[in-house]
């Protein structure tokens, strides 16, 4: 049988921290940052990187965006129109490229989203219009609260792919889906304990698909040979 595979949207295929970073400024100015593990404490730069900063921060470090300010930040970002259609790609032609390997290789695909509502259409609209903008042509979008373990056990999915390492753990533990972990960090900044798992990790969607690739069954393989890809 084909494989079914679910793929997540934002951190994964859509560049969410860049269109948060641009509205942040919008609101509170150049020198803030989005990214939740941006070190907060004060660090010494060498004299060529201070040299190398743009003139109009004079210097200083972005901060942090605080707990009030991110609430404020999705309060703004909820009164956008059609916002989850204004996102970039993070990796240009990915969602094209899977498109046309999932038409080849006859996978079933499924993306899952747990983006709140904003102005406009709704989530699943605005999902759907946006991979089609990108490539997928008929991209089925599931706006879900639920695990993605449970999730993937509900649809018998055979891979998930997601950037989000608590969402791989929970893949692994309540389902027999195999989980990719997209990880665009440094690899000694995986949390702790992780390799130990049976999670594949993957620093682009091209390798992604790649690995699926090796792995994917044809019309003819019985489903259980899709063990190997656990």
């Amino acid at each position: 049988m084909h494989l079914r595979v679910a793929c997540d949207l934002d951190g994964t295929l859509a560049n969410l921290e860049h269109a948060l970073q641009r509205e942040a400024q919008r609101i509170f100015g150049e020198l803030v940052s989005v990214r939740a593990h941006t070190p907060r404490r004060v660090t010494v730069p060498s004299r060529d990187h201070v040299d190398a900063r743009d003139s109009r921060s004079g210097g200083a470090i972005p901060r942090v965006l605080n707990a009030l300010e991110q609430r404020r930040l999705w309060s703004h970002v909820s009164e956008i129109d059609n916002f989850w259609e204004t996102l970039q790609e993070i990796e240009p032609d990915a969602i094209s490229r899977l498109a046309a390997t999932a038409a080849a290789r006859r996978w079933e695909v499924i993306f899952l989203t747990s983006r709140p509502d904003t102005a406009g259409d709704p989530v699943q609209v605005q999902s759907q219009r946006w991979l089609r903008t990108h490539g997928f042509e008929w991209p089925s979008v599931c706006v879900v609260s639920e695990s993605r373990g449970s999730i993937a056990a509900s649809l018998s999915l055979d891979a998930v792919i997601d950037d989000s390492p608590e969402n791989c753990v929970d893949v692994t533990a309540d389902s027999s889906a195999a989980p990719l972990l997209v990880w665009r960090d440094a690899a000694d900044r995986l949390p702790p304990g992780l390799r130990r798992l049976p999670i594949h990790v993957v620093s682009s969607i091209a390798d992604a698909i790649e690995y699926l690739t090796r792995f994917s069954a044809d019309a003819t393989e019985p489903r259980p040979r899709l063990g190997r890809l656990r």
